[in-house]
């Protein structure tokens, strides 16, 4: 089983690179192909060092990049994160600001075209599909995705929301510093980018899960070091293969939906995982702190 498991474990470190990777040249492209030509502001941190790059340029001749920009911002939005999120989804944020540094400053800005619509329904979708992505792997592509996960995990609101209200700032200061059109196409792009995080990302989302195992106590035990939810047990037989099984019955979120299947995989190849929508949950249904408390408790014991 430890074979396995590490085995497993590499692989997901593997896939996490590639997102880290694959997360760094979207946003650079959205950002240098798409948003930055057509003075269109992107969501978050990346949006304000857009906007610091354009006035320390417009005003003052000082042409700073927006990568490294966004890198310097993000520092001490990676102590919050660190504090709150964990050591784990911090470390992978970093990585992701310095993919995304990296590639802006590789990738030259382009005009692809002259159409400013265009350009803002673009790249707001390509950063949403990069926000998103990693959101979905445990981590995020740093600055308000971090202060936006924080807060969700505070409010239970959804982080497209979240995200909608922050950026409300970079859309005033572009509009009062360059021009009302950018403002507008700003809101349109961030709109964008806000419905494709809540598509990818739907933490708020509730499913349940039906794992069939022929390993149940192994099961059952590997996700408890991952999730603390509440399990049903129950009695099953393979129709064809008339073998004894058991099944696992637990309700979760979407976002621990890939935390689920890297426990059960890592015990059980051969579980088959079934992914019911949940419309309602009644009773108790613990948020990520009261999660994070009972894993102490349960460490400590």
């Amino acid at each position: 089983m430890g074979k396995v498991k590490s085995v497993y474990e590499q692989n997901e470190m593997i896939k996490k690179v590639i997102v880290i990777i694959f997360s760094g040249v979207i946003l650079a492209v959205a950002l240098n192909f798409f948003l930055i030509p057509a003075n269109v502001f992107s969501a978050g941190v990346n949006g304000i060092a857009q906007l610091i790059s354009g006035i320390l340029e417009k005003s003052y001749g000082i042409g700073i990049d927006t990568g490294v920009l966004i890198f310097a911002m993000n520092i001490p939005i990676a102590i919050l994160g660190f504090v709150k999120l964990g050591k784990s989804a911090t470390i992978y944020s970093l990585l992701t600001v310095v993919s995304v540094t990296v590639m802006t400053l590789i990738i030259p800005v382009t005009t692809i075209t002259d159409n400013q619509l265009l350009n803002g329904i673009v790249g707001g979708v390509l950063t949403g599909v990069a926000v998103g992505t990693t959101m979905k792997f445990g981590f995020s592509t740093g600055g308000m995705d971090i202060v936006s996960l924080v807060l969700a995990k505070t409010t239970g609101r959804t982080v497209g929301s979240l995200m909608m209200i922050i950026n409300a700032f970079i859309v005033a200061t572009a509009g009062f510093i360059f021009d009302w059109e950018s403002a507008l196409y700003t809101i349109i792009s961030i709109f964008c980018t806000t419905q494709v995080v809540d598509t990818i990302h739907t933490s708020h989302q509730k499913v349940t899960a039906f794992i069939t195992t022929s390993k149940p106590d192994e099961a059952v035990h590997s996700i408890q070091q991952e999730l603390i939810r509440g399990m049903t047990l129950l009695p099953g037989k393979g129709a064809y293969s008339k073998n004894n099984v058991s099944v696992i019955m637990i309700v979760i979120t979407k976002y621990e939906l890939y935390e689920l299947e890297q426990a059960v995989y890592m015990v059980d190849e051969k579980a088959f995982i079934n992914i019911v929508p949940t419309q309602t949950v009644l009773g108790s249904f613990w948020n990520e702190d009261q999660q994070k408390e009972a894993k102490q408790t349960f460490k400590g014991m």
